[in-house]
């Protein structure tokens, strides 16, 4: 049963009778992916926290190039890394939201979202946000899809599809960025805390029949316009959370390799954000942009850095030249540029295998 869903999830023939000829049959998707599950925070989120909570809304105007008529949910003019990446592997629809009442019967079969703005692996990331899903929470949340898709499908049926399934887990920023609470103590210390917590969260997916997991680094910190405006007169601290993005990103690589070893059957790829944003920023102008960290949506602030994307706020005129759509996230043009490199770059941004390899293995 598990190989018949199998392969009826991954082809799809289409037969045409046109008089006595037939049609060659075409393929439907193109990889070995039935379903896209995104993990994380606002980088990734598509509007779970419109049902939440917090002070942490992705309202207007994020999504102004979204497609009119569509609420964005999106922390970002348009598209975020994940939108794309599912695009790139053949999937019609954005995997929804988790919260949102339609999110139910069929749909859940492609995928789903849980990512939430303001969280974090810890519990405690985010916090001033108010309500947050953090990551132990979003795993729970899958695991309700999980029960969900067994009932509707059969439990070989279901295990098939979500062992041929995609986890896109981008998360543990916010864990840097609050962390700089506690750069007081030893970065070591505050770092194997994190990743220690991280890994019994992975590993619950891998029980929940999750077998291939991308899973991005840290951004470089440091080179957002939030920092860089509020650390305007201590670059000192940007440097100091660089450093402890790095080593964390460092060290969810080790985490993620040892992973793959001792999970049968699974595939940890590492996704060095830190090192494709940081190569970005670095060279902005080669990959045609003109402002490398300054907010395109700003209000206050040398970089446009001090204030949230709000409708108050200011909006550049030409999205594709700006880096960072507001002061904490990217515009989809550098998303774009970024989502290229995970997908189909080499072992310097992705290990062992790239996203477009993963896809088809």
């Amino acid at each position: 049963m598990g190989t018949i869903w199998n392969k009826l999830m991954t082809i799809c023939l289409v037969i045409e009778i046109i008089g006595n000829h037939l049609r060659v049959p075409t393929i439907c998707f193109a990889h070995n992916i039935t379903a896209f599950f995104v993990f994380g925070d606002s980088l990734v989120e598509v509007g779970n926290n419109n049902y939440i909570n917090t002070l942490a809304k992705p309202v207007f105007p994020n999504g102004i190039d979204f497609p009119k008529g569509t609420p964005s949910g999106r922390f970002t003019n348009s598209r975020t890394i994940a939108d794309i990446i599912e695009e790139e592997l053949g999937f019609k629809d954005y995997a929804p939201p988790c919260l949102a009442p339609n999110t139910n019967g069929d749909m859940i079969l492609k995928g789903v979202n849980y990512a939430s703005s303001g969280s974090g692996i810890l519990q405690s990331s985010g916090l001033i946000f108010g309500g947050r899903i953090c990551m132990d929470k979003q795993v729970d949340y899958f695991t309700k899809t999980r029960q969900d898709i067994i009932s509707r499908i059969g439990a070989p049926a279901a295990q098939a599809l979500l062992r041929n399934s995609l986890y896109f887990v981008m998360i543990g920023s916010n864990d840097i960025i609050f962390g700089e609470c506690s750069l007081a103590l030893d970065f070591n210390h505050y770092v194997d805390g994190v990743v220690s917590k991280f890994k019994s969260q992975l590993t619950t997916l891998y029980n929940l029949d999750a077998r291939k997991i991308v899973v991005l680094s840290s951004l470089k910190v440091g080179f957002m316009p939030f920092e860089i405006d509020i650390h305007f007169c201590a670059q000192d601290c940007v440097s100091s959370l660089n450093k402890l993005a790095k080593l964390y990103s460092s060290k969810l690589k080790s985490l993620l390799e040892d992973l793959t070893k001792n999970l049968s059957g699974s595939t940890f790829v590492y996704a060095d954000y830190y090192a494709v944003t940081e190569d970005l920023i670095n060279n902005y102008r080669s990959y045609g942009f003109e402002k490398a960290n300054h907010a395109c949506c700003e209000l206050i602030g040398r970089h446009g850095g001090l204030f949230p994307c709000l409708p108050v706020c200011r909006i550049c005129p030409d999205r594709t030249k700006y880096v960072f759509w507001d002061p904490f996230h990217l515009t989809e043009s550098a998303n774009l540029i970024l989502a290229k490199q995970l997908l189909d770059g080499g072992l310097e941004y992705v290990s062992p295998v790239n996203i477009r390899q993963l896809a088809n293995s």
